[in-house]
């Protein structure tokens, strides 16, 4: 419960600081847009977001 609490903590912190980080922006998210329409795909974003959880879930899991 209290991992899951800090857990918590944490990701609500990462997310209000996310226009900050410029989440969604990075090099390798593209984005294209015309007049009535937007197509993005951040995959720049996945992969960063993929490497931290895969660190942080080896992190957590080797402690067991």
């Amino acid at each position: 419960m209290i991992f899951a609490g800090v857990a918590l903590v944490v990701i609500g912190l990462c997310l209000s600081f996310v226009k900050q980080l410029r989440i969604g922006a990075l090099p390798g998210d593209f984005t294209w847009s015309d007049r009535n329409w937007q197509v993005s795909i951040p995959l720049g974003t996945s992969i960063l977001i993929s490497l931290l959880l895969t660190l942080v879930l080896n992190l957590v899991l080797r402690r067991r």
